[in-house]
Formats: C-alpha cells, sequence, structure tokens
C-alpha cells in the first residue's frame, strides 16, 4: 500500500515532518520537496530530510511522483494544485495539509483530471514553531488527519489512508463542508480568541506589557501559545472559512453574553452550570489521548 515515490511542496512544519517520517514509517523510497524560498531550500539540504529539491517550480518533481502532497498555506493551495495537475503523471494522488477543504476543493474543481486522484487532507497537529527546523517525525503520532475526498469512491483512497496511517495518525474520512464546521468551531475560532485575547493584553493600559509578561498565569500562557501560530496562515483560514467562523462566532458572543449578564448579577448557579459542562468536555478531551492534563506545561 505504500507509495514509492512522494513530492512535498512547502518546507515548514508539517511538510518537513511529512518528509521526516515518510521513508521510515511509510516506506516510501525516494522523497522530493519543494519550496519558493531559497533558504529554506538550503536548510533542507543541510538537515538532509529530502533525495531532492527544487526552489520555485515543482515540475520536474510533479511529472514522476506518486504523491504530492501540498504543504503550503490555505490561500496558496489552490493556486499550486493548479500549477502542478497538468503535470502529473496518470494514476498519481493529490493531496494537502490545509484547515481548510470546501473553498479550496471549489477553486480546484476547474482543474481536476480524470486520471489523477485529487484527495484533500488535514493532519490535526502542530505546534505554535513553524519552518523546516521545526519539524519531527512523531507530529503525527495518535493525532487525527481528516481525509475529504472529493469522489467518496476514489479507488486510491484506501492507500492515502493507509500512508497517513503509517505516520502515525488516526484517520477520518469526512465530507468537506462537514469538515469546515467542526474545525471551525474546536481550532479556528479558539485561535480567533486566542489572537483576540493576547491582543487585548497587550493593549490593555492599565497593564504594562512587562505585567503581562511576568505575571502570566497558566491559562493565559496556554492563548499565547496558540496566539504563536503562524499569521498568514491564520489569516487565509479566516478568510477561506468565513461563514462556518462566523457562525460559531456568532454563537460564542451570545454565550458570552450570557455568562457576561450571570456575573453582573451576581448568579452563581448559571456559572457553575457552565464551568461543570465545560469541565468535562475538558475531561473527555484528556482522556481520548488528544492533550495531556497539563497542556504540555512542566508547572
Amino acid at each position: 500500500m505504500s507509495f514509492d515515490s512522494l513530492l512535498i511542496i512547502g518546507g515548514g512544519l508539517i511538510g518537513s515532518s511529512i518528509a521526516r517520517a515518510a521513508k521510515s514509517r511509510a516506506g516510501v523510497s525516494t522523497v522530493w520537496m519543494a519550496d519558493k524560498s531559497a533558504d529554506v531550500i538550503e536548510t533542507i539540504e543541510r538537515l538532509g530530510i529530502a533525495d531532492g529539491v527544487a526552489e520555485g517550480s515543482a515540475h520536474h518533481f510533479a511529472s514522476k511522483a506518486d504523491l504530492i502532497i501540498v504543504c503550503v498555506p490555505p490561500g496558496k493551495i489552490a493556486e499550486v494544485a493548479a500549477d502542478i495537475l497538468p503535470v502529473m503523471k496518470a494514476g498519481s494522488v493529490l493531496s494537502d495539509v490545509g484547515s481548510i477543504k470546501g473553498a479550496v476543493i471549489t477553486a480546484m474543481r476547474p482543474h481536476l483530471r480524470d486520471d489523477v486522484s485529487v484527495i484533500p487532507g488535514h493532519p490535526i497537529a502542530g505546534t505554535e514553531f513553524s519552518g523546516p527546523e521545526a519539524g519531527f517525525a512523531e507530529l503525527f503520532d495518535h493525532r487525527w488527519c481528516v481525509l475529504t475526498p472529493i469522489n467518496p469512491d476514489d479507488p486510491a483512497l484506501p492507500k492515502l489512508t493507509a500512508f497517513w496511517e503509517a505516520l502515525g495518525s488516526d484517520v477520518a474520512i469526512m465530507d468537506p463542508d462537514r469538515h469546515d464546521t467542526v474545525l471551525a468551531t474546536t481550532s479556528h475560532v479558539p485561535h480567533l480568541i486566542a489572537y483576540t485575547l493576547v491582543g487585548t493584553a497587550v493593549d490593555m493600559e492599565t497593564v504594562t506589557g512587562d505585567e503581562v509578561v511576568k505575571f502570566s498565569a497558566g491559562g493565559f500562557r496556554d492563548f499565547t501559545r496558540i496566539a504563536a501560530s503562524d499569521p498568514v496562515m491564520w489569516r487565509d483560514v479566516f478568510l477561506s472559512n468565513r461563514e462556518a467562523t462566523l457562525e460559531v462566532v456568532d454563537r460564542f458572543i451570545e454565550d458570552l453574553t450570557a455568562l457576561k449578564r450571570a456575573i453582573r448579577w451576581s448568579d452563581g448557579e448559571t456559572l457553575l452550570d457552565h464551568f461543570a459542562k465545560t469541565r468535562d468536555i475538558r475531561r473527555r478531551i484528556v482522556e481520548s489521548g488528544q492533550d495531556e492534563p497539563n497542556f504540555g506545561r512542566d508547572d
């Protein structure tokens, strides 16, 4: 079920982690990488995580690869796909790692080919760090990878599923629109809240920046970890998954207003009920193995 050759376009955290794991875990014989940045290419060569690298155009490798995974910011995925699909060999597979699916698939549709399988994907894994040096082979261990095939009966789907399972992922197959709604709830809006809260703390006129840093409690540190994520990627996510994000934001504002009212009127029962409900969700996340009880903190 293994792919003989793999081209990874984009040498950041996700792309470089796939490169590190593809041979040792998924049985890939040849790994090529491409990136538009000369510095990234130089780093990939120094790290020795690819058998060949290309700066800019990936056409040379794309014409030979059995599997191509696009690991660029969401706003660029469709553009890259449109560029390489015409040169891909028949029977090959094109996938990606973007956290939005509906808008990307819509943009790719005019460029699809009957003899190339296009199976978008989203490994739900990452850290606040970026770049090829931040990657590591264990990044995907016990983390979900969602595949959203354009054709649910695509014969290449089992093979791509086996690839991600070999990298350590648990694989789920999902409708693209469903994926975007679920991820808006579990990932996109939480990042938006984190960016907003950290920005609010920095802009507070009655609290100095030094005090924010010096007296940061654990909860705030967790928000800063999330808010340290790649700003270009998250700009693209919010613009591309606009409708689902706004739907969740509206619901959040309603719930936050209700809690604000409870605090104003000293309604302890409402607060306690809400906190107990959300605490149970945290317990279930930890029990499912999707996070550590202390969010990875040492204290």
